[in-house]
């Protein structure tokens, strides 16, 4: 009996594990596709979004003055330690704000390992973005304590409700990726994907699983023959 359960949870945690590496891996795919695809205006984005698409969009608008600028703090990109950029937009259209992920700039040496955050363009400007859902905040280990700093503010994970009460206006749900080919002559490094597990390691992970339960089935069935009169 122990060993038929122990089979079948084996199964079953890595059935689990291949379904979610199913999911990510739709999920990479749709990301793909919104980088691929012909921008839509921000508006018809906003109404057909779900939960696993990443549209390619156009918006035009204005970064907020003065700025309102946040910094995800211990982000890697190859291999360097920095921050994501985040600014608050305000579309054109008279559309909900939201947050544009300006990029990524790594760590900076001496005294401020900050890095110097690249001005804000003043005039209206139009953005190619993906629309996307906000990284997960993860272990929330602490807070941001946003009320106690100034602009530009640091944070150890994203929560886009915290932020609207910083900044007492309602956000948009989600957020806009700058895409890599705007050329705004800055030092952003603007290489997205999702900010999720890779299927390979589900898929890996249900390899695991089966493994374990392939033992179990192996083992029993070893001890079992031994035992049977020869």
């Amino acid at each position: 009996m122990l060993t038929l359960l122990g089979v079948a949870l084996f199964v079953a945690l890595g059935s689990w594990q291949w379904r979610r590496g199913q999911e990510k891996a739709a999920l990479f795919a749709a990301f793909d596709r919104g980088i691929a695809q012909a921008p839509v205006p921000l508006q018809q984005a906003r109404g057909d979004a779900d939960g696993v698409s990443y549209p390619h969009v156009t918006v035009r608008g204005y970064y907020a003055e003065p700025a309102y600028e946040y910094e995800l703090e211990n982000q890697v990109r190859d291999g360097r330690v920095g921050v994501m950029v985040y600014a608050l937009f305000e579309p054109a259209d008279g559309g909900a704000p939201l947050l544009v992920n300006r990029g990524f700039l790594a760590y900076a040496g001496g005294e401020s390992r900050y890095p110097a955050l690249p001005p804000l363009p003043r005039d209206k400007v139009t953005l190619s973005a993906l629309y996307a859902p906000p990284p997960g905040a993860g272990l929330r280990l602490g807070g941001n304590g946003l009320a106690a700093q100034k602009f530009p503010k640091k944070m150890i994970y994203l929560d886009l409700a915290e932020i609207s009460t910083d900044l007492d206006r309602t956000l948009d749900p989600r957020v806009l990726l700058t895409l890599p080919d705007t050329a705004d002559g800055t030092a952003f490094v603007r290489q997205w994907r999702p900010e999720v597990f890779p299927p390979e390691r589900h898929y890996g992970y249900a390899l695991t699983w089966f493994t374990f339960a392939a033992v179990v089935v192996a083992t029993f069935a070893t001890l079992h023959w031994r035992k049977m009169p020869q």
